[in-house]
């Protein structure tokens, strides 16, 4: 058996099996050379973009899950770039670039640091399942 070249690995039987290059190494290079190029909107009312989207979280796995999900549809004969069209840029271009999504806050001109909510930890014994007897304690609010 000959060595295998990278990027290629062998089935059960033995056959080489080319995996497929990606068009993109990074996201950043898929956010760059597909992704704004190419989906455009007038931005400040509707929309909104940061250029530095690379420091909100969410935006970067919402960017890359798009990124990915493109790289494996693009293959697809027929109507692969309609299905990731339909099934992922169509749901998250809305909430990625909405009024309400990651970069709210920010403008093309200026980027503000997204603020993580805050949190308290339950007191002890709250998260406990009870035995048949004792029920977990009621959230705030909650009625018995």
């Amino acid at each position: 058996m000959t060595a295998l070249l990278p990027g290629t690995a062998r089935d059960g039987d033995g056959a080489e099996n080319v995996a497929p290059v990606p068009v993109y190494g990074s996201v950043q290079e898929w956010v760059t050379g597909q992704f704004l190029p190419m989906f455009r909107r007038p931005l400040g009312g509707e929309y909104r973009w940061c250029r530095q989207w690379w420091q909100h979280a969410e935006a970067i796995t919402r960017l890359t899950a798009l990124w990915h999900s493109w790289e494996a549809l693009r293959l697809e004969p027929g109507t692969g770039i309609a299905i990731w069209l339909r099934d992922h840029l169509d749901h998250q271009l809305p909430v990625l670039l909405g009024r309400a999504g990651p970069f709210a806050q920010c403008s093309e001109e200026e980027h503000i640091e997204p603020r993580q909510a805050r949190t308290e930890d339950a007191p002890p014994g709250w998260w406990a399942i009870g035995d048949d007897d004792e029920p977990a304690p009621a959230a705030p609010g909650e009625r018995r």
